[in-house]
């Protein structure tokens, strides 16, 4: 499978999913200019000109990272517990996409003041509903990773941007998954770490 996918961006969470799933994968950067790093144009590989993106052996393309997530822990049978948390995992990766992946667009794009203010509000009520979610729990949804968790590091790496505090729980969250062994390789492989 090919992740196509910038450093630093949400595709990374798609990339520590994949080595956590323990599938095999290549990585392949697109640049400005939308040409991948095989030579192709991305936006005819995805329409959408946006990552991530996960070209199966196939050909067949994927994209949203709900959506790759869901894949990799479904080809992996890893990372998706069964019954209610299941749900539980789902649930946690459509708030953080929708109610604060989106909100950090002010800090990526230099936005005016007042809508920064704006945006920082909403993340940190985002952030407190996802603390109270976690509890004491070691990882979001549970005592183990899951696809969650992929994104959830990519959303408290980027928190930083937005100068909203983390909550404590989180915060301690972040540090345990910077030094897990699939997120080390990941932040390496992508030129972070």
């Amino acid at each position: 499978m090919n992740l196509f996918y910038y450093p630093a961006a949400c595709s990374l969470a798609d990339h520590i999913a994949l080595i956590e799933a323990g599938l095999p994968y290549k990585l392949l950067v697109i640049n400005r200019e939308k040409k991948t790093e095989d030579g192709r144009d991305f936006n005819a590989i995805n329409p959408k000109s946006y990552i991530p993106t996960l070209e199966l052996d196939d050909g067949t393309v994927l994209t949203e990272n709900q959506i790759i997530l869901a894949y990799i822990a479904e080809r992996s049978g890893k990372l998706l517990p069964g019954g209610m948390a299941r749900w539980r995992v789902l649930e946690a990766l459509a708030f953080m996409s929708s109610e604060i992946h989106g909100h950090y667009v002010p800090f990526f794009r230099d936005f005016p003041e007042p809508e920064k203010v704006r945006a920082r509000e909403k993340l940190a009520k985002s952030f407190a509903i996802l603390s109270d979610q976690m509890g004491d729990k070691a990882f979001l949804v549970s005592e183990e990773m899951t696809i969650a968790d992929c994104y959830l590091f990519w959303v408290l790496m980027v928190a930083p941007k937005s100068g909203v505090e983390l909550p404590e729980n989180l915060q301690a969250c972040f540090e345990r998954l910077k030094v897990r062994p699939s997120v080390m390789q990941a932040l390496s492989e992508e030129g972070l770490g």
